[in-house]
Order: structure tokens, then sequence, then C-alpha cells
């Protein structure tokens, strides 16, 4: 399924319909046997917040935010989080499992110095590899998003989490060469990349 939905954003994309057809998507759930997708929305905040201290917790180096802060976050600010999967140009979607656990997410916004940017990227351990898929269909999804605000994604990710690179490279993104100071940490650096889409 998630794959028609795929070949009909690329279809539209070429006859230059991207926006429209993207937002009818959007708002519609992907499914598989095993795991679906859908953006969140306002009332996901419990979901949405457990979420991210999981994230935290498994790789802290990954997120812009200590669990410290995280912890300190009111419901209005996690339902704010939520609301962001139908954002005007920005996107946050999630994986659910056939139990009803959030699995993982991936977000983007349009950032005015790079364009789309992927944020806020976790798969839950036992999701992750290719076999899983989830990965690549959370990604396919912010890249369907992405297209209607450029023709490229941008991502920032620290220099020491070599799993996150490595999975990120076998997905077509390349390092640009660019760095930031990590802002936990400003002894090290996240590192830019970039995927043509």
């Amino acid at each position: 399924m998630f794959l028609r939905i795929y070949q009909r954003l690329m279809f539209a994309e070429t006859i230059g319909i991207r926006t429209s057809l993207y937002r009818r998507v959007r708002l519609a759930s992907v499914t598989t046997p095993t795991y679906s997708l859908r953006s969140t929305v306002d009332s996901d905040w419990r979901e949405v917040r457990d979420l991210r201290l999981e994230m935290i917790r498994d790789t802290p180096t990954a997120y812009m935010e200590s669990l410290e802060e995280a912890l300190q976050r009111d419901e209005a600010e996690w339902r704010m989080r939520g609301r962001r999967g139908s954002a005007d140009h920005g996107t946050a979607i999630v994986a659910i499992d056939s139990s009803g656990r959030w699995i993982g997410t991936m977000a983007g916004y349009v950032d005015p110095a790079v364009g789309a940017l992927l944020v806020g990227v976790y798969v839950a351990p036992d999701f992750r590899g290719r076999d899983a898929g989830v990965t690549s269909a959370l990604l396919l999804a912010v890249e369907a998003w992405a297209r209607s605000e450029g023709d490229q994604l941008t991502l920032h990710v620290h220099e020491h989490n070599s799993r996150a690179i490595a999975a990120y490279e076998n997905r077509g993104f390349t390092a640009t060469g660019e760095s930031i100071p990590y802002n936990l940490d400003p002894t090290t650096n996240e590192l830019e990349m970039v995927k043509a889409l």
C-alpha cells in the first residue's frame, strides 16, 4: 500500500501537483501487516511525549534537548508537537505496530537556511534494519513531504552517531562537509548531510 501511495506521489510530481496530492496523502494512514504510518495530531500528546522520552534515553546525543529538559515540558508543549503532523510547512510521521505501540517517528520542517530539514528521527531497536522496513517507510513519507518544499532534504547528525550516519548513507544521503556545534556539548559537532529528491 505504501508503495502505491509513493508511486502516486512520484507521478504527481512529474505533472506538477506536488503540494495538493501530498496534503491528501498526509491525512491518510498507511498500513502494512506489522505497522501503520500516519501523521501526528494534537490528541497524540501523551504518545508523542512518551516516544520522545524513549528516543532521548536510547540515543541522548541524537536530539537537541536533554532528558531533563524534555521531562520539564508541559502538556501544551506536547500538544503543539503533536500538531506538527498537520503543519503547513512541516510534517511529523509516526509508525505504530499492530498492538498500538509507537515504534518510530520522523519529522521535518522548512529551515530558512537549508530548506526541508529532517529531524526527530527514531526507530525502536527491535524494529531497526532493512528487513523491518520501518526506517525506510518513515523516510519515504518525509521525502514525499520534502518534495512539496524543494528538491533536497537536509539533516544534521552527531559526529559520534556512526549507526545513524551509516543508515543515512545507505539511503542516499551524503555529507556536505559542513558542521555545526552540537548545542548540548559544543565541543562536538553535528554533521550536515543532504539527499537530492
